[in-house]
C-alpha cells in the first residue's frame, strides 16, 4: 500500500524583514529554524486536541514595520542625545524607533506575544554603545547627575523582564563594541575580558589559545547555557546563569574571580585571588545584581583545558522517575568526580524526547519496552564526561555502574549526539508554536534533595490541573545537596492575560512549595514580586542598603527589578 505524506504546517522558513517586530521577537539568528518533526507534530495534535486545520493558517507574524506610538516619544532632551554623541559619535547613539524597541525586548514569551500585537510596553529614550569602559564611566556619571535611568544590554536573551527600561532613560549596549580579551594568563589559567564578549567568540578564541595567545594548550570557559549563541559573558554573572555543563564547571558566578564594576558611587575593581580572607568578598555583592548597582565592564574569569576527546557519552532509560532521581543523587554524592552533562527527564519529556531523538516507534524502541521499560512511566538519562582521558574513564564506568544499580539500560551514547546537534537550536521551535497561537515556555528551581518530589509533585500537579497543557520536567545541573527542576509547558491560550497569569501561578506554586525562585533565569522584574517574601525582610534590607549606597539616585535598572525599587515592588 502506498504511504501518504503526512500533512506538515507551513512552518516560517522565510529570515524576518529588517526592521520589523518579528526580527526583534525571533529567536537568534536570522536564517535559524528548527520546526517540530513529524512524530513531535502528530504528539502536539493528540495531546491538545488540534487538528491539522488548526495549523493551515497561521496567525500574525509581525513582518510590519516597527512604528511606536505617538504616546512614545524621546522622553529625555536634545542636549542631553547630543551630549551622548559627543562622547561616543554619532554612529553609537540610536533613537529611531526600531533601536529603542530593539533593545528595549528580552525573550520573554510575554514581550513576543505583545511585540506580535504591536503593543510596545516599555521603551528606552536612546540606546548608547559605549567604546569601552571609560565611555561607561563618563555615561553613567552624567546620567547620574541627570538622574537619566540606565539599563544595560548585553546579548537581550532575558527571560524574565530583567532588561525592560519601566522608566525608560538609556540602554547601553555592550555587546557592540565592549568584547576585547584585556589580559590572558596560561600559567594563572585565567582570562580578564569585557561583558559583551558572546558565548560562541569566547568559547572560540579559548579552544584556539595556541593561535591567539601562543599558548602550549587550548582551553575552554566550560559555560554552555541554552543561550550561549546568543549571550554576553556579563549577562552570565549579571543574572547568575548556569551552563548546561555546570555539575563539572560550576555555575557562572563559580567561574569569576575579580570583577570591574562602574556605579553611580564609583568604580569597583576587586583583586583576582583565588581565595582570600580579607573580609566578605566584594564581587559577590554584584553577582547576580541584574544591572541594580552599576554596569559590569570587565571580568577575571576562571578557564579549563580542554581536552574533548576523552569525552565518554551515555544514555540509560530508567524504570521511572524516583530511580533517575536516585540514580543521580546517587552520582552526585559519590565522590568519584562528576559528569559534565547530566541530565533526567520525566515521563512526558522522555516520551517526547524519544520522539525527537528518533527513537519512538522504532524497533529499538519495541525492544526498550519489551525490556519491561513501559511507555508514560520510563524515563531516559543523558549525559557525558569530562577531562584527563582516565578521569573521565572512571567517572564514566562509576556512572554506569550507579545506573544498572538502580535498574537502568544502557541506550549508547547516540541520544546524546543527537541532544548535542540540537541543544541550542531548540529554542527556534517558539516562534514556530507562537505562530500557530501555541505558547511553550519555562520555569526554573533549585532544589535540595529532600524537597524534590514535594515540589515536583505540587508544580507539576498545577500545570496540569490545566487542561490541555503539556508539561515536561527534567533536572540538569546537579550538586552533592540537591538539583534544579526545569518546567517546559505547552498550551493554548484565550489571551496573553490568561497566559500571564497562569505563568505566575507557576511561579506561586514553586515559591509555596519550598523552591527557589530561580535556579539559573535570574529574577528580573518577572519573579520580583516574590521576593520580599522569598528572602524576608532582612535580607531584601541588605540588599536595598546596597542599592542606596552604589545607587543612591536609583538610576539603574530601576521599575522593580529584583525587588529593590519598594514605591514600584
Amino acid at each position: 500500500m502506498k504511504k501518504t505524506n503526512p500533512h506538515r504546517p507551513g512552518w516560517r522558513r522565510t529570515t524576518p524583514i529588517e526592521g520589523s517586530y518579528r526580527s526583534i521577537f525571533k529567536w537568534g539568528a536570522p536564517d535559524g529554524f528548527k520546526h517540530p518533526n513529524d512524530k513531535l507534530y502528530s504528539f502536539l495534535k493528540e495531546a491538545l486536541r488540534m487538528t491539522d486545520a488548526d495549523f493551515d493558517q497561521p496567525g500574525s507574524q509581525g513582518d510590519e514595520p516597527v512604528k511606536l506610538p505617538p504616546q512614545a516619544p524621546v522622553g529625555i532632551s536634545d542636549r542631553h542625545l547630543a551630549h551622548f554623541i559627543a562622547l561616543v559619535g554619532d554612529e553609537n547613539v540610536n533613537a529611531d524607533d526600531f533601536s529603542r524597541l530593539k533593545y528595549s525586548s528580552g525573550k520573554t514569551t510575554e514581550e513576543a506575544l505583545a511585540l506580535r500585537r504591536h503593543h510596545a510596553v516599555n521603551i528606552a529614550d536612546a540606546v548608547v554603545h559605549p567604546r569601552h569602559a571609560e565611555d561607561v564611566i563618563e555615561i553613567v556619571g552624567y546620567c547620574d547627575q541627570h538622574r537619566i535611568p540606565v539599563t544595560t544590554y548585553g546579548g537581550g536573551s532575558s527571560v524574565t523582564l530583567g532588561l525592560s527600561p519601566v522608566k525608560g532613560g538609556v540602554i547601553l549596549v555592550t555587546q557592540t563594541h565592549m568584547n576585547r580579551v584585556l589580559d590572558f594568563s596560561e600559567k594563572n589559567q585565567t582570562i580578564t575580558v569585557e561583558c559583551g564578549m558572546m558565548g560562541p567568540a569566547y568559547e572560540s578564541l579559548l579552544n584556539n589559545a595556541p593561535d591567539h595567545f601562543d599558548t602550549g594548550r587550548r582551553y575552554t570557559g566550560g559555560h554552555f547555557p541554552q543561550s550561549f549563541e546568543y549571550s554576553t559573558i556579563g549577562g552570565w554573572i549579571m543574572a547568575r546563569g548556569s551552563g548546561q555543563q555546570s555539575s563539572y564547571y560550576g555555575d557562572a558566578c563559580d567561574l569569576v574571580l575579580s570583577l570591574n564594576v562602574v556605579t553611580p558611587a564609583g568604580t569597583i575593581k576587586t583583586k583576582n585571588f583565588p581565595s582570600a580572607a580579607t573580609g566578605p568578598a566584594i564581587h559577590d555583592f554584584f553577582k547576580g545584581s541584574e544591572g541594580t548597582y552599576g554596569v559590569l565592564v570587565n571580568a577575571t574569569l576562571r578557564i579549563f583545558r580542554h581536552m574533548p576527546k576523552h569525552r565518554k557519552r551515555f544514555c540509560f532509560i530508567f524504570p521511572g522517575w524516583t530511580d533517575a532521581i536516585t540514580a543521580v543523587r546517587d552520582i552526585s554524592q559519590g565522590e568519584f568526580g562528576m559528569p559534565s552533562m547530566l541530565r533526567i527527564s520525566d515521563a512526558e519529556e522522555t516520551a517526547i524526547g524519544l520522539k525527537q531523538f528518533g527513537i519512538d516507534g522504532t524497533l529499538a524502541d519495541m525492544f526498550i519496552t519489551a525490556r519491561g521499560y513501559k511507555p508514560g512511566i520510563r524515563c531516559i538519562g543523558i549525559g557525558h564526561t569530562e577531562g584527563e582521558k582516565k578521569f573521565s574513564k572512571c567517572v564514566y564506568r562509576n556512572i554506569r555502574k550507579i545506573c544498572r544499580g538502580h535498574g537502568a539500560m544502557s541506550l549508547t551514547g547516540y541520544p546524546v549526539r543527537k541532544w548535542e546537534q540540537s541543544r541550542f537550536s531548540d529554542p527556534y521551535i517558539r516562534e514556530d508554536l507562537n505562530d500557530f497561537n501555541l505558547i511553550i515556555d519555562t520555569l526554573e528551581t533549585s532544589v535540595t534533595w529532600d524537597n524534590l518530589i514535594p515540589v515536583y509533585d505540587r508544580v507539576r500537579g498545577y500545570i496540569k490541573s490545566r487542561p490541555l497543557t503539556i508539561c515536561m520536567t527534567h533536572c540538569s545541573h546537579f550538586y552533592p545537596q540537591g538539583t534544579n527542576l526545569y518546567f517546559i509547558f505547552i498550551g493554548r491560550f484565550e489571551s496573553s492575560r490568561s497566559y500571564i497569569d497562569f505563568q505566575r501561578g507557576i511561579i506561586s506554586a514553586i515559591a509555596d512549595s519550598g523552591g527557589a525562585l530561580s535556579h539559573h533565569h535570574g529574577i528580573g522584574k518577572m519573579a520580583a514580586p516574590w521576593m520580599d517574601a522569598y528572602l524576608g525582610p532582612e535580607q531584601m534590607a541588605a540588599l536595598r542598603c546596597l542599592k542606596k549606597h552604589f545607587d543612591p539616585n536609583g538610576i539603574m535598572n530601576p521599575g522593580g527589578t529584583l525587588g529593590l525599587d519598594p514605591e514600584i515592588h
